[in-house]
């Protein structure tokens, strides 16, 4: 017998599952914000975004005696989320370019004291994310923001392991530009 994940929404996941309206209702309004940041991160464009969390969310619902509760349901409805982004990238028809293996280069961790020029600095960088190519702010994306390593983000996007690392090298690249010319040091 399969092991069942239980997490902190499990009651309204199972009254979601016997039909209530108002569990489906409070599912949507504790996942929508974050689900729709993934969305928003991975294509780059708020009302593309926000019609993937509603076809998301609408899968979801729909096929929700299909989730087994062996993970989260945030968790679950995330790869649902990251799977439609990835989807309307394919129909915008985007090319990844196959290139050699490069050398990674280590980043190094930097503490900054202040968590507010923290926070500061991370606004500007994802706000600069917006200005790389789809390709790159999308790999990036999945790999800083999302969590995903270079197998899985190859797995998602059908492309190579080392196709995602250089991706990600050259987006680390081009980010750093966009950074320099906006005169913000990393």
């Amino acid at each position: 017998m399969e092991a069942l994940y239980i997490d902190k929404h499990y009651n309204l996941v199972v009254e979601c599952k016997q039909g209530s309206k108002k569990a489906c209702y409070e599912l949507y309004r504790l996942y929508s914000k974050a689900m729709l940041n993934v969305a928003f991160r991975i294509v780059g464009n708020i009302a593309e975004a926000e019609d993937i969390l509603q076809e998301s969310f609408l899968h979801a619902f729909n096929k929700m005696s299909d989730f087994r509760q062996e993970t989260t349901f945030g968790l679950w409805l995330k790869q649902i989320v990251v799977s439609r982004s990835i989807n309307l990238l394919r129909k915008r028809k985007m090319a990844w370019a196959e290139v050699e293996d490069v050398e990674l280069e280590n980043i190094a961790d930097e503490e900054i004291e202040d968590d507010s020029e923290q926070q500061y600095k991370v606004a500007q960088i994802k706000e600069a994310m917006k200005e790389l190519p789809e390709g790159y702010r999308v790999v990036i994306s999945l790999y800083l923001l999302e969590g995903y390593d270079h197998e899985e983000i190859g797995q998602i996007l059908n492309i190579s392991e080392n196709t995602s690392r250089t991706q990600f090298l050259r987006a680390k690249r081009k980010l750093s530009e966009i950074l320099s010319r906006k005169g913000i040091t990393s």
